[in-house]
């Protein structure tokens, strides 16, 4: 790992820890304890989207002057604890991180320990959502709601550090999750299979999060042999793999105008994909996995300049979303193909630290459009997810087995 990639890592580490892990999202708007104040708008779907949108997209912090506290939010303690496993790993095999390994162990405990203390409560199993209210265009979710995608990362960041630590709370407490997926998910019927909802309070087809849940069992399956939980899992990998493009593209969703494909969700779906493979043992999806990677590698990337699109329409002037850079790196670690793409990892982590990086106190600007760069430090995004891309790429850089899923 060079020295800059070291030293940039070090100093995003410094600052989270710092802040204790917790901070402001791009999507808690609606935590603001004016808008809350203000029943009139605070029940109406639209005021709820344009609040959330305008916070989002403001390159002006408006979190201070609408009293929107800093908090921890599960997805992104799930990150940070799937990061700290992986520098465990790095710290025992030689690598010099300016952590000690028992460090790094009292990080991971106390990283569970939050976890825990966020399960969202009164469902069949584990699960976890988002420290505030939510709403798209489909649907509302109140703060705390339990999501298929919050849950998917805390349990496999729960696994891993189970395999370190060897407390049987945390192994447990992931594999309970299945019970939410089974029982508390909506499942919406398609030609071959079935996907899980978003939610249980929604029947929203989302590719990437239903797969999510395909992860999420074929993990529990390698733990359980539970055949129920191979079964769940290939029906829900056959549905969206029923629906892949002839050129190996995945729409994002079945609702109207979500045809779009952008590059972590795109990332998402290849390794949920290549999860039910390796720990189911079966390799039914394989041309699926092989043609969506392909697509991706060849349509998310401008490979000379170093940058992750958002979109595989988008033009290096376009968006550019640390969250892309950062999805990455896991994606090509998981998919045994960081190696075959080291030069292009390299180029786009460049690209992020000299770009995007504030040089003092180490955190990660949001995101960069054509004339204006949104600099304000989100914790879960971009941050946590810059924390668990790097960690990756340290692992990588400590771990001599790098075989490709593909050879």
């Amino acid at each position: 790992m060079s020295p800059s990639f070291e030293d940039a890592f070090h100093r995003l580490r410094i600052y989270c820890e710092k802040e204790d892990f917790a901070g402001w999202d791009p999507y808690d708007g609606l935590n603001s304890k004016v808008f809350q104040a203000l029943p009139f708008f605070k029940h109406s779907a639209l005021c709820r989207l344009v609040v959330i949108q305008g916070f989002k997209r403001s390159p002006v912090n408006l979190r201070r002057i609408a009293l929107v506290p800093k908090e921890h939010n599960a997805k992104g303690i799930a990150l940070f604890l799937s990061g700290y496993c992986n520098l465990y790993h790095a710290i025992r095999k030689g690598m010099n991180l300016e952590i000690s390994p028992e460090d790094c162990l009292e990080k991971i405990h106390s990283l569970v320990r939050l976890l825990l203390s966020l399960k969202s409560k009164g469902y069949s199993g584990a699960c976890w959502g988002y420290n505030f209210d939510w709403q798209s265009k489909a649907f509302f979710l109140p703060r705390y709601t339990p999501t298929i995608v919050a849950t998917s990362f805390v349990v496999e960041a729960l696994l891993s550090a189970y395999e370190i630590t060897k407390c049987e709370e945390y192994l447990s407490t992931a594999l309970s999750a299945t019970k939410f997926i089974l029982l508390d998910l909506n499942r919406i019927s398609k030609e071959k299979g079935y996907m899980f909802s978003y939610s249980p309070l929604d029947c929203q087809a989302v590719y990437n999060a239903s797969l999510l849940g395909t992860k999420t069992l074929s993990l529990a399956y390698y733990y359980t042999n539970d055949e129920k939980l191979k079964i769940a899992a290939y029906n829900s990998a056959q549905a969206v793999c029923n629906k892949q493009n002839p050129d190996g593209s995945f729409p994002h969703s079945d609702q109207v105008g979500n045809k779009w494909r952008d590059n972590f969700h795109t990332a998402f779906k290849l390794e949920s994909l290549c999860f039910y493979q390796r720990y189911c043992n079966d390799n039914t999806f394989n041309i699926n996995l092989k043609s969506g990677y392909h697509y991706w590698i060849e349509k998310f990337f401008i490979k000379e300049r170093g940058i992750a699109k958002y979109y595989d329409t988008s033009n290096e002037n376009s968006l550019i979303d640390l969250h892309c850079v950062a999805q990455t790196i896991p994606t090509l670690y998981k998919l045994g193909e960081l190696e075959a793409q080291k030069e292009l990892t390299v180029k786009i982590l460049d690209y992020a630290i000299n770009s995007m990086q504030e040089k003092k106190q180490g955190y990660f600007y949001f995101q960069k459009g054509d004339k204006i760069m949104n600099k304000i430090p989100y914790m879960r995004w971009p941050n946590a997810w810059m924390f668990y891309g790097l960690s990756y790429f340290i692992l990588f850089d400590s771990n001599h087995d790098k075989t490709s899923q593909f050879h």
